[in-house]
């Protein structure tokens, strides 16, 4: 579903400790990584489901680690787009709304629109992390087009 003219490259975020701030000004090799790759980006994608009404722990963790020490954040200026799945009739809503909420503080610019808050995922994506739902793929491709041009209009 990615633009012919894009590519992705995944970073996951499993194997990262959970963020001290007494070691933020030497951080572990995994966090160095993360963060390289961040700047090397030309923009962030986001996929998360959403857990207890909230993005994972896990994640707050990673953004964490990748925005300290004060000064040293690597999404700064990042242009990013939030895409999530849950098994719920929400589909993450909220936890894209605390992401964008993180997203002021980080200095970030989001993508407003479309959205992809995929509700039901059991229903849409198969044991594999397939998308098989036809709709679903054409929000996931329509995203991605939508942030291949907002990359470009904030390079300008």
């Amino acid at each position: 579903m990615v633009p012919k003219d894009a590519k992705i490259k995944v970073f996951d975020i499993e194997g990262i400790p959970p963020f001290n701030q007494d070691f933020e000004k030497t951080p572990p090799q995994k966090v160095k990584e993360f963060k390289a790759k961040i700047r090397a980006a030309d923009a962030i994608l986001i996929a998360t489901p959403e857990y207890n009404y909230s993005i994972p722990g896990v994640l707050k963790n990673a953004i964490d680690w990748a925005s300290r020490p004060y000064g040293d954040n690597a999404f700064e200026g990042k242009p990013v787009a939030i895409m999530g799945a849950s098994t719920g009739m929400v589909g993450t809503a909220r936890a894209q709304y605390h992401l964008r909420q993180i997203f002021v503080f980080l200095d970030m610019h989001p993508l407003n629109s479309p959205e992809v808050m995929v509700p039901f995922a059991g229903e849409k994506i198969d044991a594999d992390g397939r998308v098989t739902d036809k709709k679903t793929r054409e929000k996931i491709a329509g995203l991605l087009e939508s942030l291949v041009a907002w990359t470009r209009r904030l390079q300008k």
